[in-house]
């Protein structure tokens, strides 16, 4: 029996700016339907807090994405509309990467503190790897 849960797999990048681009693949179990996202911020911390409120209103507003997203249209440009609303922004790229942390919750249930605390612990300590890669080479 497939999951009826939700799972996001967040990556966090520093893109050509110097800005945090915060990566989110949200499979929504329910109706077995996949949203890709992003959102820049200027910090780490803010990148994380942002993050943390990117989730709850993904989980608070799945049905009505899907409904109008994956149901009533084939229309990229609407599914592009709602998300901006939340303050994201359609990620079309197919690649995801290697460095991820995801969680898995119950829908329309609020994103737990304890699941939070890990993911943004997993996502520090996977950014902090990448940066130290980098200055190595």
């Amino acid at each position: 029996m497939p999951s009826r849960r939700n799972e996001y797999r967040c990556t966090v990048e520093i893109n050509q700016n110097g800005k945090y681009c915060v990566r989110i693949r949200a499979q929504f179990g329910r109706h077995r339907w996949t949203v890709a996202a992003y959102f820049l911020a200027s910090s780490f911390d803010r990148a994380m807090k942002r993050l943390e409120q990117v989730l709850q209103l993904l989980q608070q507003q799945e049905e009505k994405l899907w409904f109008w997203c994956a149901e009533r249209s084939d229309d990229p440009e609407l599914t592009r509309e709602m998300l901006k609303e939340i303050g994201l922004e359609l990620d079309l790229r197919s690649e995801t990467p290697r460095k991820s942390a995801s969680i898995v919750i119950a829908p329309e249930r609020p994103v737990p503190a304890f699941q939070l605390a890990a993911l943004r612990r997993t996502l520090a300590d996977s950014f902090t790897e990448a940066r130290a890669a980098v200055a190595s080479d």
